[in-house]
């Protein structure tokens, strides 16, 4: 029974360290994308007036699952420690539980944008946190310290600042591993093909036919066609099956000035082609417009195009040129296929035959011969062969971080040892002064 319990209890203790230190990490790898999963929620549940705090939400979050999850599995503070993650699933559960019925937000991004779930597979995995976290609470007198009660405070703050750190790196720039379909390497056209004989959506169509006062909903099988005393009031179409569903899809870019859609020229240049991206004008940054205007110059000599995409108004495209004394061309693209895109407003993304061969936040854009260097190294193949190193990246830096816990551990070792010594030294040095 003593082997069982303790089975169990260590059961839940990977379950839920691991869980939180790999839902936390992956957070923090996209601040900027759980800023804006925030906002949906905040839409949906119409609390809007929250949306200005949702990138603090999103840097606290990580940060918060993060700690608990470091705290779970080196058992520090197992009491206080086992109360907040039991009260965080607590109301976690029952929230996505109401997501899964009412499905306002299709995607619940426990996990950003590495690993997607349903709202169903997330409720489901949520009760198995919860039964897990009940019973690390039920149990949390009998779990072992293994930090000595002095000092496990200091790896739950290198935890918590480490997250804050990497969410502040990732946001400041972009993302080290980019979970986007338009990651560097990706070729947008591929990414928007639909594979041969790929599910597609179907829909339940039913017609509303009135008779009199009488209304009444047929299908399309019994619909009364030859019938002429029943009038026709509507149709309706109910998504019952979605299909497939590409990696890249709403990406278009219309000509702000003619109207004209260029999706397929830019596409299809086999030259290089600059876009920058701002999905909002009035919120973008204009602090390295500079860089900017002398890429723009750069592009121009060179004949390579370059396109502003925005979903801004034209008042706002009006304000911007004026105070900035831009005159690239502007074009329109859909928002949230911005900001999927690239994390940043502004951003510089750089296109070879549709292809993402350059990424960068606008605090990072290249001067005109780091640039020149830049494009004459690129390499679609060698471009390619980083994509699929990318893929296992974020596992090596999860395992690097198991490991980074393993040598906390050994801190704590070390530490006591240490702290031991100098007790010891004092004790024989006060008895020494003591018997002079």
């Amino acid at each position: 029974m003593q082997l069982l319990k303790t089975s169990l209890i260590w059961i839940s203790r990977l379950l839920i360290g691991f869980t939180f230190i790999f839902s936390g990490f992956v957070k923090s790898i996209d601040p900027v994308g759980t800023s804006i999963k925030f906002g949906d929620y905040f839409a949906a549940m119409h609390l809007e007036y929250l949306g200005p705090y949702a990138l603090m939400f999103a840097f606290l979050l990580s940060a918060v699952e993060f700690l608990l999850g470091v705290n779970i599995l080196l058992s520090l503070s197992p009491r206080q420690s086992s109360y907040y993650v039991l009260l965080m699933m607590a109301l976690m559960t029952p929230l996505t539980l109401y997501l899964a019925l009412a499905n306002p937000v299709s995607d619940c991004g426990c996990f950003g944008d590495a690993l997607k779930l349903t709202n169903w597979e997330t409720f489901s995995k949520n009760v198995v946190l919860l039964a897990a976290a009940v019973f690390y609470f039920i149990q949390r007198k009998n779990i072992p310290h293994l930090y000595h009660h002095k000092i496990h405070w200091l790896p739950s703050i290198l935890a918590f600042v480490f997250s804050l750190f990497v969410s502040y790196e990732n946001y400041s720039h972009l993302p080290h591993i980019d979970f986007m379909p338009y990651k560097i390497g990706t070729n947008i056209n591929e990414g928007m093909k639909i594979p041969e004989g790929a599910p597609t959506d179907k829909y339940e169509t039913t017609f509303i036919y009135q008779k009199g006062n009488e209304k009444k909903e047929f299908t399309l099988q019994n619909y009364p066609a030859n019938d002429p005393s029943w009038i026709f009031v509507e149709q309706k179409s109910v998504l019952i099956s979605k299909g497939y569903e590409p990696p890249i899809h709403d990406f278009t870019i219309t000509m702000r000035e003619t109207g004209e859609e260029i999706t397929d020229i830019v596409l299809q240049d086999t030259s290089f082609t600059f876009l920058l991206i701002a999905p909002k004008l009035n919120k973008a940054s204009d602090a390295h417009i500079d860089q900017i205007n002398d890429l723009y110059d750069f592009a121009k000599e060179n004949n390579y195009p370059f396109y502003a995409l925005t979903a801004s108004t034209d008042d706002e495209i009006n304000d911007w040129i004026n105070g900035t004394a831009s005159d690239y061309p502007f074009c329109f693209t859909d928002e949230t296929t911005l900001k999927t895109i690239i994390r940043a407003n502004p951003g510089l993304v750089l296109l070879k035959n549709g292809v993402v061969v350059g990424k960068w936040n606008s605090v990072d854009i290249p001067n005109e011969q780091e640039m020149n260097i830049y494009l004459q190294k690129v390499d679609l193949k060698s471009i390619a062969n980083d994509l699929k190193h990318e893929r296992n990246a974020m596992w090596t830096i999860f395992i690097a971080i198991v490991l980074s816990l393993g040598f906390l551990l050994l801190l704590e070792k070390v530490t006591l040892f240490v702290l031991k010594f100098l007790r010891k030294y004092r004790s024989e040095e006060n008895k020494t002064i003591t018997n002079n």
